[in-house]
């Protein structure tokens, strides 16, 4: 991609961002620091930078950048942090995560995205990512608990399993909702051994799947 329309995107980026109240400086640096084209397929790279999802690998997409910065500045990331991603999809979003958190974990039910995820944060130098194929459908229990939890499907029903699988205080970021029809991002912060829940933003996830793909 010719470097100074990157760039252009990349500005337009930002206003989007200054609009909407998440031009937050340490989350920008990251994303700024992790190449976007690279983790989509180079017939959508001009379109990388937008706000509409694209088409990657295994039937899957990556959502549009300003979705994703909305949902990673609501999990309001820190240093220590340690975070379970469910669905890695190209591993951008883990990418970025990885420079403002301690670890990330992410996980795909396809063997390819969580494989091509890797090699393309090893080639970033990124070295506090594990990317795995697993059904992370019901979380991680026996590898708990973590501090962030962020969810790239949606959930028929509040997610309540997951209260036990969170530090106190620790966030979940999940989209709850029918899987045809719109559903609502909220923002779940475990208090005790429930959780206090924010709407963050309606979309339309694909419906959370459990198992692994056999064949990709």
């Amino acid at each position: 991609m010719d470097a100074e329309a990157e760039r252009e995107r990349f500005a337009a980026f930002l206003l989007r961002m200054r609009g909407s109240g998440l031009d937050r400086r340490e989350l920008v640096a990251a994303v700024e620091a992790t190449p976007r084209a690279g983790f989509v397929p180079a017939q959508w790279q001009a379109d990388a930078w937008g706000e509409r999802s694209l088409p990657i690998e295994c039937g899957q997409a990556i959502e549009g950048l300003d979705l994703q910065m909305r949902i990673l500045a609501a999990l309001d990331l820190q240093p220590e942090c340690r975070v379970l991603e469910i669905g890695t999809g190209s591993g951008f979003t883990a990418a970025v995560m990885a420079r403002l958190v301690a670890r990330v974990l992410t996980l795909d039910r396809f063997a390819t995205l969580a494989g091509q995820a890797t090699q393309r944060h090893e080639a970033l130098g990124i070295s506090n990512v594990i990317a795995r194929q697993a059904d992370g459908a019901q979380g991680l229990p026996a590898e708990g608990p973590f501090d962030r939890i962020v969810a790239w499907a949606a959930y028929e029903t509040l997610p309540r399993g997951f209260a036990d699988q969170l530090s106190s205080g620790g966030i979940m970021i999940a989209a709850i909702g029918p899987g045809e029809g719109v559903q609502v991002i909220e923002k779940l912060t475990k208090v005790g051994s429930r959780f206090e829940r924010e709407q963050v933003a309606e979309v339309r996830f694909q419906p959370m799947t459990a198992g692994t793909a056999q064949a990709l």
